[in-house]
């Protein structure tokens, strides 16, 4: 099977970010107060104040907003569906199997568009934007994926990011992807 991480990867630009916009285009006056928030979060969170996850809750708050997240989620994808790499589509396979530490809400209408074998992404409370879970980012892509499909074998992982190679360290090979270029990624085991 082959493993990808997805925000950077094999989706170009930041999923959670590209929601929260998508929602402040769509329904701007539900969303502005928000804007205020994920700034000062995000600062924080920039200045080392605010822990991930502290920023990340805060961020993803704008949710509570609506009560047809579902069908949003789904909306967003028909629209940015076309932010997924070439690269990825011309090699994709029923097996591949997707983690992020986006919320996996806001994935799950997209890896079934993509027809992909597994998604494991961060447990956030699609009503209020509260992780349920660990943030499901470095070593805890690790610890999750080993708990889901504790005997797999990974011949590819894909990732852009470098707190990635942890999962890198498990498969046969593993790539670094910088839009649509994709190389080889050497990892000490």
């Amino acid at each position: 099977m082959n493993v990808y991480d997805f925000d950077g990867t094999i989706y170009g630009g930041e999923s959670s970010c590209d929601f929260f916009f998508y929602c402040l285009k769509r329904y701007p006056k539900k969303m502005w107060k928000y804007l205020f928030k994920a700034g000062f979060y995000g600062l924080g969170y920039v200045l080392r104040l605010v822990k991930k996850i502290e920023f990340k809750q805060k961020f993803l708050s704008f949710v509570r907003e609506f009560s047809n997240i579902e069908s949003l989620c789904e909306d967003f994808w028909q629209v940015n569906q076309a932010k997924i790499h070439k690269w990825y589509l011309e090699q994709k396979q029923p097996t591949d199997i997707i983690i992020s530490a986006s919320p996996e809400f806001l994935l799950k209408p997209i890896a079934k568009m993509l027809g992909v074998g597994g998604l494991i992404a961060s447990r956030v409370e699609r009503r209020f934007g509260v992780f349920y879970g660990p943030n499901c980012h470095g070593k805890e892509k690790v610890r999750r994926f080993k708990e889901i499909y504790p005997d797999a074998h990974i011949d590819e992982f894909y990732s852009d990011m470098n707190s990635d190679r942890f999962m890198g360290a498990l498969a046969d090979k593993a790539y670094k992807v910088k839009g649509e270029k994709v190389t080889e990624w050497v990892i000490k085991k």
